[in-house]
């Protein structure tokens, strides 16, 4: 491979990538299948990848083209080379909005041409749920369709022109009459004109096999349209005319409940008379929460459009009043339908997970059957699943007959693959016999490609052969998809895991315990590699600041998984290249919320440093700011830090303090205070409020560097009733006497004195012994307080995201860690339980900032959100990530990616803002970013409402 590698440098000006990084990312796409290639090209233009054919095809190396690598059949995968479109080739080339016309290349991302194709009042019509990071080369190959088909057709309805380039470098313009067909086709088509026209199941989402029959003389020999779906196995496109229609100006959704999937599939074809946009279907088991949803146990969201939000609407209730259903809801305000869309878009993630937990798969993800037919095998199929004691939670475009599902096969044992490949066999049988196809949407790739015999026959399946040969006589392109396929239970992704659990330190108890069944929770449906951030979204910065597939949520994840496997990354926990893919992960538990599956890669990146530098030096940052909490307690103690920042102003000592330490020279030292938080608290005498106890936690950031913080939070939890303690700081030894509380004089002169840590420090580090041994003794200090009934007041939402989710699977052997996790509150929270009759002063000015990461994926904001809105403090607050994430944006190497993700949503909001507008900031990494970057005072929720009180603006008045 030496030598294939050298020729392609030498012939190509875009990257060429053999490193085991490189190769590992492009290993799986969201299939069950894995196939391992010898490199990957990012190639600039067509010329690239000419050049790459030419030089793969002298060394008999096969090439396979890949878009977003979200195909779910495989067929993004590969042994040979795989182009990857999304690096250069990646333009809108033209936008013709008279013509309604757009020219792309192959690796521009959907969302792409939706954002440009929208002022001219357009729209690219197919919309797979995938559209914020599928490509339209990938859609072309696999003729995606997606939610809006009933109306605007498959991609290959969309089509009207392609450059491609065959597998022997020539260049063709494929369109109707015959343009650009290579050699033979034509003979061969006109050879075989009767079965062209019989041989082709007349349905809307007929995608398996090649489409042949646009070929038929009348439907205008269409070549375009026949190389849609060909999974890349003819030519490898270019460029493509695509053709755009009119989006409405208005649109309504009209929700409609049924009792259960049956009826809704049943009454799904009586709805496209209406000229409905989108007829969509799913069943309860999908939905984490019905309250936005009508009753019911399965939904049809259908979509209508009109010149006005009243005509959008009179059509939607028009729909309602023609379905026999439950219940209804029909939305027009546009914050409101993407809400609803979002839980049926999310089902492709969901439903990678029974309700119970359990595993499933794709592998029979999208077969479709005529319309009408759709209430029967719905029933047929799941009369299928039971008689092979399977589970599966079926949704779709129920409108168009494609159901998709994925089913809880057992792909990790002998039997288990047994029994995956017996029901699909027995399944595509049963397809057929429904008049349906394979697949009606995502390609049959290694999936169902075996298969297609049972659907066309030997004689077709033979001509498909035939057409290839005429393509691609070298079978150079995507060999084994399609024709001559390989099988379907071959090259599975979880044959090459250890069978063995893999020693680790959190306890995973989402997983089993098991780390590989967590690292197998990453489908590959890249959610996390969209490049805009939407609405309170977090998920995943440090992709949509370098744009590179190793710092996404699902590049960490195949990493990982090749780390397990240990063919292409073959140094275990002791891997470079997944340390630094991790490097950039900013432990912001975006993917914990935003990940359909829930991937916690923040854990990961923990678990794998713990392992990675067990044994070894390990960076500076770690001792300098993995261990903060030990140096403030230090400077504290002896009482230094008016000392400590004399020493950060001068320029020359900061900045060999820095590069001692680890920390960004770009960075300022952050302040220590005068006075710690719990200096104040012991002089400030006797406290107010006779209401609930509350136990306000002293993190190490209120504590040292934002007692100011836990000022403000001490007067308005006493202003709201409460009683304010602080957490025990004497750890007793020996056992309770009496009554069980109290402790023996010997006990309490042998107490040893001790602050309460969440641990995160250590933990975002991975210095995870040192972490157990740090939230042991928190425990024990706790201990007390655990025997009341008292709420943890957290203020810094990372730590009380650390307390209640890396508490509890850090120490799962310990119960007293849920225990404590479970009494953990935010301030608002607080309020809002512990004092529902108080009223917050009323502020009545706008509101800008960012909801903290972690409460975002951990903690939740409606408590937040309820408190902003009593206190008058109006607007929304941005998503994604601040970028300082604690430690990391303090890092050595990480300041300019910092400073991207900051640029994002947060400072951009903040300097829009009106001059008069309160800046929250509850984190102190979110404050510290505001403050270095921006000039601008951040501010916690509880220093605002302090203030309000101080002011005299104690309850409700008018605005």
């Amino acid at each position: 491979m030496s030598d294939l590698e050298a020729e392609l440098r030498k012939a190509v000006r875009g990257d060429v990538g053999f490193d085991v990084t490189s190769r590992a990312l492009v290993t799986m796409d969201a299939s069950n299948y894995r196939r391992v290639p010898v490199g990957v090209v990012a190639p600039r233009d067509a010329e690239d990848v000419a050049a790459v054919l030419e030089v793969c095809r002298a060394h008999g190396v096969p090439v396979v083209a890949r878009g977003g690598g979200t195909s779910i059949a495989g067929q993004a995968t590969g042994t040979g080379v795989v182009l990857d479109f999304t690096r250069y080739m990646n333009r809108l080339v033209a936008l013709d909005a008279g013509a309604r016309t757009a020219v792309v290349q192959p690796g521009l991302v959907l969302d792409r041409l939706q954002e440009a194709a929208a002022p001219h009042g357009l729209r690219f019509g197919p919309d797979p749920s995938t559209h914020s990071r599928c490509t339209l080369g990938g859609m072309i190959g696999n003729n995606s369709c997606g939610s809006h088909s009933v109306a605007w057709g498959t991609t290959a309805d969309n089509v009207r022109e392609l450059d491609v380039l065959t597998a022997r470098g020539q260049p063709l313009r494929l369109g109707q009459g015959w343009a650009g067909a290579p050699d033979g086709l034509r003979a061969l088509a006109e050879g075989e004109l009767a079965r062209l026209r019989t041989g082709f199941p007349e349905l809307p989402r007929r995608i398996s096999g090649y489409a042949l029959d646009a070929l038929l003389p009348e439907k205008g020999a269409d070549v375009a349209r026949s190389f849609c779906g060909s999974e890349g196995t003819l030519g490898v496109l270019t460029e493509a005319v695509v053709s755009l229609v009119e989006a409405p100006r208005a649109r309504a959704l009209a929700v409609l409940g049924y009792a259960d999937e049956g009826a809704a599939a049943e009454s799904a074809a009586g709805l496209l008379p209406y000229g409905p946009l989108t007829v969509e279907g799913m069943a309860a088991d999908l939905v984490r929460s019905a309250a936005e949803l009508p009753r019911g146990g399965a939904w049809l969201f259908v979509e209508t459009g009109g010149e006005s939000a009243g005509e959008a609407r009179a059509r939607a209730e028009t729909i309602v009043r023609a379905a026999d259903v439950v219940d209804a809801r029909v939305v027009t305000d546009g914050a409101a339908q993407r809400a609803l869309w979002r839980i049926r878009e999310d089902a492709s993630g969901t439903a990678t997970r029974m309700p119970d937990g359990t595993e499933a798969w794709p592998g029979w993800e999208d077969c479709a059957v005529p319309p009408a037919r759709l209430g029967a095998y719905l029933r047929d199929f799941r009369a299928l699943l039971t008689a092979h004691g399977l589970r599966g939670a079926p949704y779709g475009h129920f409108g168009d007959g494609c159901i998709h599902v994925r089913i809880d096969f057992d792909l990790l044992t002998e039997a288990g693959v047994g029994r995956f490949r017996r029901f699909s066999e027995e399944l595509a049988d049963l397809v057929v016999a429904y008049g349906g196809s394979l697949s009606g949407e995502h390609g049959d790739g290694q999936a169902r490609a075996e298969l297609l015999p049972r659907m066309y026959g030997d004689e077709t399946v033979a001509l498909f052969e035939r057409v290839k040969a005429v393509w691609d006589p070298d079978d150079l392109l995507n060999p084994g998809m399609l024709v001559r396929p390989a099988p379907l239970d071959s090259g599975l992704r979880f044959a090459v895991l250890p069978r063995e659990p893999v020693d680790v330190a959190f306890g995973y108890p989402g997983d089993g315990g098991d780390f590989t069944a967590a690292v197998r929770r990453c489908v590959g449906v890249a959610k996390c590699r969209t490049t805009t951030a939407s609405g309170p979204a977090v998920m995943c910065p440090s992709y949509r600041a370098t744009g590179e597939e190793r710092h996404s949520t699902r590049g960490r994840a195949r990493l990982l998984h090749e780390m397990l496997a240990g063919e292409v990354v073959t140094d275990g926990w002791r891997s470079e290249e997944v340390r630094e893919a991790l490097d950039l992960c900013l432990s912001c538990k975006g993917c914990r919320s935003d990940c359909p599956v829930e991937v916690d890669m923040a854990t990961y990146k923990a678990e794998f440093l713990h392992h990675h530098y067990a044994g070894r030096r390990r960076p500076a940052a770690h001792y300098s700011m993995g261990r903060l909490p030990v140096w403030l307690r230090w400077v504290s103690r002896t009482r230094t830090a008016p000392l400590v920042n004399a020493l950060a102003g001068v320029r020359p000592l900061a900045w060999v303090a820095k590069r001692v330490g680890g920390i960004a020279v770009e960075r300022d030292i952050p302040r220590l205070a005068g006075e710690t938080f719990s200096r104040w608290w012991r002089g400030r005498g006797p406290g107010g409020g006779s209401g609930d106890l509350v136990v306000l936690w002293p993190d190490t950031f209120t504590e040292h560097l934002s007692p100011s913080v836990g000022r403000a939070a001490v007067r308005v939890l006493e202003a709201a009733g409460l009683r304010v303690a602080l957490p025990p700081t004497l750890r007793m030894r020996g056992r309770p006497v009496g009554d069980g509380r109290s402790r023996s004089a010997a006990a309490l002169l042998t107490a040893r004195r001790g602050r309460v840590c969440c641990g995160l420090t250590y933990v975002s580090t991975g210095q995870l012994d040192h972490a157990r041994v740090v939230l042991r003794r928190t425990l024990d200090l706790m201990e007390p307080v655990l025997e009341t009934d008292a709420p943890v007041v957290v203020l810094e939402p990372s730590c009380a995201a650390a307390l209640r989710s890396d508490l509890p699977e850090l120490l799962h052997d310990d119960p007293r860690a849920a225990r404590l996790a479970a009494r953990v509150l935010t301030f608002a929270e607080t309020l809002e339980r512990h004092a529902p009759g108080w009223r917050p002063p009323r502020l009545d000015r706008p509101a800008v900032g960012q909801t903290h990461c972690h409460q975002h994926a951990v903690l939740g904001d409606t408590a937040d959100r309820g408190l902003r809105e009593a206190a008058g403090l109006d607007g929304e607050l941005t998503g994604g990530c601040c970028g300082l994430a604690g430690n990391f944006g303090f890092e050595e190497g990480h300041f300019e990616v910092s400073a991207t993700c900051a640029e994002e949503q947060l400072l951009p909001s903040v300097r829009a803002a009106d001059p008069s507008a309160v800046v929250l900031a509850d984190g102190f990494s979110c404050r510290t970013q505001l403050e270095q970057l921006a000039g601008v005072r951040g501010r916690h929720l509880a220093e605002v409402l302090a203030e309000g009180l101080d002011e005299g603006l104690d309850g409700p008045r008018e605005r």
